[in-house]
């Protein structure tokens, strides 16, 4: 099953947890936070201007971008998690 978001949504798969911190120390499940970087998946087909015209994304799939803590809806499709988001929540694109 492929989720394809509508408008100016976009649907990002978050990177995994961070098993060790800087100084080498093993992080327990419950000390790790959730990752602030996915990799995005799939694109909407833009927000629709008053032109009637659709804008263009200035992400693109395949894209490993960072967004906040609470950035997004968190929905589950056959097992798996994915973030379903506007753009604007999205803060940078990693290169």
């Amino acid at each position: 099953m492929k989720v394809v978001p509508l408008n100016d949504k976009l649907v990002v798969k978050r990177l995994e947890a961070e098993e060790k911190t800087a100084g080498g120390i093993v992080l327990p499940d419950t000390a790790k936070e959730k990752p602030r970087q996915g990799k995005v998946l799939s694109l909407g087909d833009g927000k629709l201007l008053e032109s009637g015209k659709r804008a263009s994304f200035q992400v693109k799939e395949g894209d490993r971008v960072l967004f906040s803590s609470y950035a997004g809806n968190e929905v589950t499709v056959e097992g798996e998690e994915y973030l379903i988001m506007s753009e604007d929540d999205i803060l940078a694109v990693v290169e």
